[in-house]
């Protein structure tokens, strides 16, 4: 069986993937958001202390705009703004899964130098 090719465009899937949940932050986020119901902000912030608030800002809105993760503003004073992933945005979980099968590969095999 051939295995099926992927030739490098502009809109490949690799690199469809990559501006959706590449970066530092995204994919993390995504992982908290899908072990969780909602989160707020706040809460968020707990979960990755290494992020700044003003990225961790950035980074729900942009999945925000690609429909990974929803955005609930309850309307109320002060301000109560919730995250929940969606249904796009819990497709990344088979994913998250496969990195973290890989990374912990890596581990316990070790590396080769170059």
């Amino acid at each position: 069986m051939e295995k099926e090719k992927i030739y490098v465009t502009a809109r490949c899937p690799i690199r469809t993937t990559l501006e959706l949940i590449g970066g530092k932050w995204k994919l993390i986020i995504l992982q908290q958001l899908i072990m969780n119901s909602e989160l707020r902000l706040f809460e968020l912030k707990e979960l990755i202390p290494d992020i700044s608030e003003k990225m961790l800002i950035q980074e729900l809105k942009t999945l925000a705009i690609s429909g990974l993760v929803h955005r609930k503003n309850y309307g109320e004073v002060p301000p109560r703004v919730g995250y929940r992933i969606t249904k796009k945005g819990a497709e990344a979980e088979s994913l998250i899964k496969e990195m973290v099968k890989f990374a912990r590969n890596y581990e316990e095999i070790g590396h080769e130098p170059m």
